[in-house]
């Protein structure tokens, strides 16, 4: 009685999301790392980097950001006069909030003439003191762009900087900060999946720890995963050491493939709290905007963008 009650709730709200969504003229996305439902409900589905490059280019009035913070300030950077939604507001980001906009400044005087490249997991802030922007899906092209004869301070993950730095070769200033999802993922942790799957293929994210990318048969950021899965045969096997969101993007699009999350500690809550009656909320009450001042806004279009091209 009580899963048939839910179905049917469920089935109502997304009937009303529906008509709330062409009553708005709005566009849902959703990250990767989203509950299942959400990214079923969702228009797209994809990383940051595919996320942002969609938000500056959607015709769309309205843009239902379902992830984090940044993620709906990247949107609102890129579309000013779009309105953005983040439909659970305390959905923030631990990695963003490791640098701050002084922190940066102090960096840039105590290295005078670097440029700042910021993973986009930053707060829009940050990015506004940032001369490029990057992903995991495009950190090492970006770093590679950069001219040789600079210095990098590489902010705010250091996991992700040392991986880029090891694969470009370029020494870089890392900044010390971390996602503790990935980070939480050890070498033991690493040891006991392959004991569990020996014959799965392991995919890690380079947010992950130095020492356990060492242990990795592919690194990549989320959308890489997607591609490097569906070029596998069927019937192989694969350990996904990052947000276990990712697994139903994987399972949905090669459902002859087997997946494991490598660890149950790779959930992030933040990217957990958007359920179906926010999404509705959300449009309904046109709740909560995501504005970003022009002054800041402005200046961290000229990062963001940087990387878009």
């Amino acid at each position: 009685m009580s899963q048939s009650h839910n179905k049917s709730s469920a089935e109502e709200l997304l009937q009303e999301i529906a008509a709330l969504k062409e009553e708005r003229h709005a566009v849902i996305i959703a990250h990767n790392y989203q509950p299942p439902e959400i990214q079923d409900l969702a228009d797209h589905v994809g990383d940051s980097l595919e996320l942002s490059r969609l938000a500056a280019k959607t015709d769309a009035r309205v843009i239902v950001f379902c992830g984090v913070k940044f993620m709906a300030e990247t949107a609102a950077i890129l579309s000013p006069d779009k309105t953005v939604l983040l439909p659970a507001r305390e959905a923030g980001c631990t990695l963003a909030d490791c640098a701050t906009a002084g922190r940066i400044r102090e960096m840039k005087q105590k290295y005078p003439g670097a440029l700042v490249v910021t993973y986009v997991n930053s707060s829009v802030e940050v990015k506004a003191e940032s001369d490029i922007c990057c992903t995991s899906a495009n950190a090492v092209d970006v770093v590679k762009s950069v001219d040789p004869s600079k210095q990098i301070i590489f902010a705010p993950d250091y996991n992700l900087g040392h991986y880029v730095s090891k694969v470009t070769n370029r020494r870089m200033i890392l900044w010390d900060g971390c996602c503790p999802t990935h980070a939480a993922l050890s070498t033991s942790g690493v040891e006991k999946a392959r004991e569990k799957w020996p014959k799965a293929i392991f995919m890690m994210h380079p947010e992950c720890k130095p020492a356990a990318l060492e242990l990795a048969d592919y690194v990549g950021s989320t959308s890489a995963m997607i591609r490097y899965a569906k070029q596998q045969p069927d019937g192989t096997e694969f350990i996904v050491g990052t947000e276990g969101g990712l697994l139903h993007k994987l399972e949905k699009e090669n459902p002859g493939k087997v997946f494991h999350v490598a660890s149950d500690f790779l959930v992030c809550p933040m990217m957990k709290m958007i359920s179906l009656g926010d999404v509705r909320d959300s449009l309904k009450k046109m709740q909560f905007v995501i504005s970003v001042p022009e002054t800041i806004r402005v200046k961290a279009r000229a990062a963001v963008e940087a990387m878009l091209l």
